[in-house]
């Protein structure tokens, strides 16, 4: 039983980089599905699944999206668009177009057909490889599998990559800790964290000795490589980080957990693409769902188990996000307090702040 749970997710993690690196994924389930990413398919792949796959080729993208590819309004309660790609739009120029609304526009239209019964799952792979949400599918015949496996296309299974999620924090354990003296913060080490079922890893930066605190500060910050590393003016992270630090400093003890959950969950590429899209005018949280990315994509429920192994279940939050405070109360560590941890805007990060507080919630007065 080990075996097979263990199975899974290697198939997920195998699949998810065949479509990052533009190769067909065979999705099993009440359909046979052959999936491309839209993003990543070069004209030899797009090739290889009109040779596998039978019928017509569709193209599965989220419903803000599908809204602008077919330009025709999408009903609210559809999970996701599924449209015909006709032969003269079947090409690597066209695909990335539908997929990614930053680059050239193809001004043709598609036409809305019935999305199959894995369409949810497929997009879900592609978010998995911090992909755009876009995807080339094709049904295949039962007969077609062993072409399929002599051409050593991965094949993984729908309900799999539906239930993949809660499976990232599956076996949550240290696997490293290390003094790292910081600037203003000499007396601190990292802890680096990996689940089992994961490549992915977060950190505790530890202050002083928070595990021995009654309830120390503590800041869930997620990983922002351009706000932390290069200072950038378009957020308030790199301010948010380093002000964390010199508080637990002063106060003597503190844990800031470091996720890997770049822009809240989509990945540094799709920010960037996040950003041109709030240079023409969308704030952050309608640049995500352009995208086809949820406005938050973050799972916070790591954050909690990384404090109970550090043996921290009681803290003061440093944060203006109350969804912050709630998830982790879910999780069952208690938050004594809530301490804020705002800074003033600086001319061009104003529109982001304010969005922050009217349409997230967070907390900046």
């Amino acid at each position: 039983m080990d075996t097979v749970i263990a199975a899974q997710p290697r198939q997920i993690h195998r699949a998810a980089s065949d479509l990052r690196r533009g190769v067909p994924v065979l999705l099993t389930g009440e359909d046979r599905l052959l999936i491309l990413a839209a993003e990543t398919a070069g004209p030899s792949a797009i090739a290889e699944m009109r040779a596998l796959g039978s019928g017509d080729p569709m193209l599965l993208v989220a419903p803000v999206r599908g809204a602008a590819v077919l330009r025709r309004s999408i009903e609210a309660e559809t999970a996701v668009v599924a449209a015909h790609v006709p032969d003269a739009l079947l090409h690597v120029d066209a695909l990335r177009g539908f997929a990614d609304p930053t680059a050239p526009q193809t001004r043709t239209p598609l036409e809305l057909v019935a999305a199959p019964s894995q369409a949810q799952a497929a997009l879900a792979l592609a978010r998995l490889g911090r992909l755009l949400p876009a995807i080339l599918a094709m049904r295949i015949a039962p007969a077609a599998e062993i072409e399929l496996a002599e051409h050593g296309i991965e094949s993984v299974s729908a309900a799999d990559i539906l239930t993949y999620p809660a499976g990232e924090t599956v076996g949550l354990r240290r696997i490293a800790s290390a003094p790292v003296p910081l600037n203003g913060a000499p007396d601190s080490r990292v802890v680096a964290f990996r689940a089992e079922a994961s490549a992915i890893e977060h950190l505790a930066i530890m202050v002083g000795q928070p595990e021995t605190a009654e309830a120390p500060l503590v800041r869930i910050h997620s990983e922002c490589f351009t706000g932390d590393l290069l200072g950038s003016m378009r957020c308030d992270c790199g301010e948010q980080l380093r002000g964390a630090i010199q508080k637990m400093a002063e106060d003597g003890a503190g844990v800031l957990l470091y996720l890997a959950q770049e822009g809240r969950g989509i990945g540094l590429v799709n920010k960037l693409r996040a950003y041109t899209l709030q240079d023409r005018g969308l704030d952050t949280l309608d640049a995500n769902r352009v995208l086809g990315w949820g406005a938050d994509e973050r799972n916070f429920l790591v954050a909690a188990l990384m404090l109970v192994d550090l043996g921290i279940k009681r803290v003061r939050l440093l944060t203006n996000n109350p969804d912050k405070v709630a998830a982790l109360e879910a999780c069952g560590v208690e938050v004594v307090g809530r301490e804020a941890h705002a800074f003033a805007p600086n001319s061009v990060n104003d529109a982001y702040l304010a969005t922050k507080a009217v349409r997230f919630g967070h907390l900046l007065d």
